[in-house]
């Protein structure tokens, strides 16, 4: 898949949580956006000072097709005190630019996976990989019976990122369980799978097995390592544990 460099014009956006916000843009170049689910784009600008740099974010749009001219293409920004991305962000309306290249990452749903089972685990926009593969997900618990558990960390209710959608998609699809995990406060009436803590200590009820399992981890690095070494310890392969970290940088 090549990687291209393109232009985002903003068509939407809202907040997800108190300091992370969802912003959908088109091409503006009229061109489709070839990517799998789970890869990434990056954002390109300047600092202050000229410097170029750039930032990382995930593809958060559910989809089951390349993204044809138009197409919402849709990302979450975690807003960083006294960021340069965040100050990019903050400023850019409806119907302004911003320039991107990509699709990047191999942190993606494999064809020749035959396992029993997806472990995906996330904090933070850590999540937004698993909302775009949600189309693909359905597509293999119908086709061969996958069962799937998405383990969200967060502080409080209102950090559950896309907390409506995951939900929605379990209600449609039995094969799917939604399982946040707060570490703060819980909701005012929990759901039977909200579980308090945080979710390496939820993964354990869950029995991590090397015989079905494959796992996905990505957000906080501490949250990544955790997790990685309790799999391990569980004896899946290393394979068998995909891994993306995200640090946030200003």
């Amino acid at each position: 898949m090549a990687i291209v460099h393109f232009p985002l014009r903003l068509v939407g956006s809202r907040m997800l949580a108190p300091s992370v916000r969802h912003l959908a843009f088109a091409r503006d170049d009229g061109q489709p956006l070839d990517f799998i689910p789970g890869q990434f784009i990056q954002v390109h600008f300047n600092y202050p000072d000229g410097t170029p740099t750039k930032r990382s974010y995930s593809l958060a749009t559910m989809h089951d097709h390349a993204l044809g001219p138009g197409e919402a293409i849709e990302i979450a920004v975690s807003y960083v005190p006294g960021g340069a991305a965040t100050a990019l962000f903050e400023a850019l309306d409806e119907g302004q630019q911003i320039q991107a290249s990509g699709p990047y990452g191999r942190f993606c749903l494999m064809p020749a996976d035959a396992n029993r089972r997806y472990l995906l685990v996330a904090t933070g926009t850590g999540v937004t990989p698993y909302r775009a593969m949600l189309p693909k997900l359905a597509e293999l618990i119908a086709s061969r019976g996958v069962e799937v558990v998405l383990l969200f960390g967060c502080r409080t209710p209102a950090e559950l990122l896309y907390g409506d959608d995951f939900r929605a998609f379990a209600a449609a699809h039995p094969g799917f369980r939604y399982v946040p995990c707060f570490s703060r406060e819980m909701p005012a009436t929990p759901h039977p799978d909200d579980r308090r803590g945080y979710v390496q200590d939820a993964l354990a009820e869950f029995a991590p097995s090397a015989e079905g399992d494959i796992a996905y981890l990505c957000g906080n690095p501490n949250m990544v390592d955790a997790n990685f070494e309790a799999l391990k310890a569980a004896g899946l392969p290393v394979p068998h544990i995909r891994r993306e970290k995200y640090v946030s940088s200003k």
